[in-house]
């Protein structure tokens, strides 16, 4: 392990003690305390290497005050953590559900496994295929017309596990159009799609999306799920959220990056994004300084196509950048041939069975979640 430290991301102690402004005997209580990790250094014996994003953290965290109002608007991007949770977390840049690393579980489990481990279940459940509601529109109007009667539906006495199966079946069914019950989600999404030889990535991507801590759909859920609304409304609250071009629909303006590399070049789609300080799609993580490592297990798996190949090393010599799960999964779906949709399909329905474990957990709190605002309109006149 210490053979592949990647140096540019580890600091010398003297590198350390000036970006903090502290003594060595300071920087040893933070490494002590586990606030910064060390490694030794693998190029000069008897040298330490500090890893250069918790120090990073802990200038953020030091630069936002211990004021109550700062704190407070801290957690609402990318900040301080404002719910526990044992569902999932995210340590030393590595994705954990229930104490398992995420990556390590895609490489056997299925999503029926994952949800197991998730909802905290004695065996894995079953997500019923069901006949997709009769809409003429996109795959995901229709997945929003069909949850609308059980968004409606408050069975708050209910069998929650049972429902919560039932409701990622139906997403399921109207995002896909399933054909049976015949065998493990992956396999009937993988024939439904025509692409039965290709299976195994579409379980190995389901497992890796299954859930992400606390994301801005999760917290939606939760927070649909305190109010006492039901879990089929948790699930919409937690899909309507989904659905933005900044989260979970972050796919179209990565096909429009990689559209645009095509059309005019890498090179200069790169070099005139960076020029122009626009944002670069599918690249880095907030939550990944390391780069994100199921895009990396995910590309690890099958041979991506010679555009996205192209853009990822491009991107990466031009700004240090690593692909983000969005990149990983735009150049699955054009490796495997998938229809128009499909990349946001497999992502809602993985993320469902986290909206899921969340609404639940968020029900057995039993605590309802109304944060407060923090008013900065004209002046009140009393």
């Amino acid at each position: 392990m210490i053979d592949s430290i990647n140096v540019k991301n580890w600091m010398t102690q003297e590198e350390a003690c000036e970006a903090l402004g502290v003594r060595k005997q300071t920087l040893y209580a933070y490494v002590s305390r586990g606030q910064i990790e060390v490694q030794d250094d693998p190029q000069h014996a008897n040298r330490n290497l500090y890893r250069a994003s918790d120090i990073a953290t802990l200038l953020k965290k030091r630069s936002l005050g211990r004021a109550r109002r700062n704190i407070a608007a801290s957690t609402m991007a990318w900040g301080e953590p404002i719910i526990d949770t044992s569902i999932s977390t995210i340590v030393r840049g590595r994705l954990y559900y229930r104490g398992q690393d995420a990556v390590r579980l895609a490489a056997t489990a299925t999503l029926e496994e994952t949800a197991q481990l998730l909802w905290n279940m004695d065996e894995p459940p079953c997500f019923p295929s069901v006949e997709p509601v009769s809409f003429d529109g996109p795959a995901n109007a229709r997945a929003f017309a069909a949850m609308a009667n059980d968004a409606a539906n408050n069975r708050a006495d209910a069998d929650q596990v049972a429902q919560a199966a039932a409701l990622v079946g139906r997403l399921a069914s109207n995002f896909v159009g399933l054909r049976s019950n015949d065998g493990p989600l992956h396999r009937r999404i993988a024939h439904a799609w025509d692409v039965p030889q290709h299976a195994d990535l579409l379980r190995r991507v389901l497992v890796l999306l299954a859930d992400q801590e606390l994301t801005s759909s999760s917290f939606a859920a939760r927070v649909a799920a305190s109010t006492g609304a039901s879990l089929g409304a948790s699930m919409i609250a937690g899909l309507a959220t989904f659905s933005g071009p900044m989260h979970g629909n972050a796919i179209v303006r990565v096909r429009e990056f990689v559209d645009e590399a095509k059309r005019m070049g890498t090179e200069a789609a790169v070099q005139r994004r960076v020029a122009n300080g626009e944002p670069l799609p599918g690249f880095g993580h907030e939550l990944y300084p390391q780069g994100d490592p199921r895009a990396a297990d995910l590309l690890s798996a099958f041979d991506a196509p010679d555009a996205a190949r192209e853009l990822i090393g491009c991107v990466e010599r031009s700004t240090g950048k690593l692909p983000a799960i969005d990149m990983a999964l735009a150049a699955l779906v054009e490796h495997c041939g998938l229809p128009e949709g499909a990349a946001y399909a497999l992502f809602s329905v993985a993320r469902s069975v986290g909206w899921m474990a969340h609404s639940i957990e968020q029900i057995t709190e039993g605590s309802l979640l109304r944060p407060r605002a923090r008013y900065v309109g004209t002046a009140v006149i009393e």
